[in-house]
């Protein structure tokens, strides 16, 4: 990710809903180091590909802390997938947000329309669902489309 925290004024969130905690919202001020995290591992997720909260939530684990961090005992896994999911939700919209996913395949409440459209755009691989079913928006085909970081051509 380039840039600094303040370079970033537009970064606001995707709607996820709930607030699960453990990440500073902007009225903090400035982006907290661990969202800034966040938003990098989203932003190298290829179009057509899609990873879940939990999925960027260990891909961070694995990561060496940053530097201090150790001596002050944040060596530690810092969130797991709804730290993720509220970094998302509060700093989300200038990243590919739509790629950060639940590990259902269910489309984002509330923002279904829009994301369905981005998925639609990169050829991200769907499972269209019955229309008797409520709203028939399809889910992610997520045997499909979950990018594990390696290849990122979509599997077909």
């Amino acid at each position: 990710m380039s840039g600094t925290a303040g370079d970033l004024p537009e970064r606001g969130g995707a709607g996820v809903p709930g607030d699960e905690g453990g990440v500073p919202g902007p009225e903090a001020g400035g982006i907290p180091e661990y969202a800034e995290r966040v938003l990098s591992v989203a932003e190298l997720v290829p179009p057509g590909r899609v990873m879940t909260y939990g999925d960027v939530a260990e891909w961070l684990a694995g990561e060496e802390p940053p530097e201090g961090a150790a001596a002050a005992g944040a060596g530690r896994r810092v969130g797991g997938p709804r730290q993720v999911g509220r970094v998302m939700a509060l700093y989300g919209g200038a990243v590919p947000w739509w790629r950060v996913v639940r590990a259902d395949g269910q489309l984002l409440p509330g923002s279904e329309l829009r994301a369905l459209a981005h998925y639609r755009a990169e050829g991200t691989p769907l499972r269209e669902t019955a229309r008797s079913a409520e709203g028939h928006i399809p889910r992610l085909d997520m045997r499909r489309a979950r990018w594990d970081g390696g290849d990122p051509a979509p599997r077909g």
